[in-house]
């Protein structure tokens, strides 16, 4: 009797000790300026000259920062045509410490 407890308690003992060879690994991200934390909202925007509009059917897209690693670039006004009729341009935001990227809308 007391060998089988012996050796049961060896055995369930000796399985404290033992190492694993597997490992679970779980990586996360995420791409693009789309959604991220970024440091407070940079300068006020740039005053620009705005170019004539080069034909109809063109929308102005004003200028904006745009995150770039831990600075902001200044990307400079321009003319666009809208993907479908009707669309308008919603302009990047700052809400909360977060970029919000610019889109086209119905």
């Amino acid at each position: 009797m007391k060998t089988k407890l012996f050796a049961i308690l060896l055995l369930a003992g000796s399985s404290l000790f033992a190492r694993t060879h597997f490992t679970v690994g779980i990586g996360v991200g995420f791409g693009g300026y789309g959604y991220g934390y970024y440091a407070p909202p940079p300068l006020p925007p740039v005053v620009a000259y705005r170019p004539p509009c080069p034909g109809p059917g063109y929308a102005w897209i004003n200028g904006y920062w745009v995150p770039s690693r831990p600075r902001y670039a200044w990307r400079a006004g321009y003319w666009a045509r809208p993907p479908y009729v009707r669309a308008y341009w919603v302009a990047p935001r700052y809400y909360g410490h977060r970029y919000y990227r610019g889109y086209w809308r119905r």
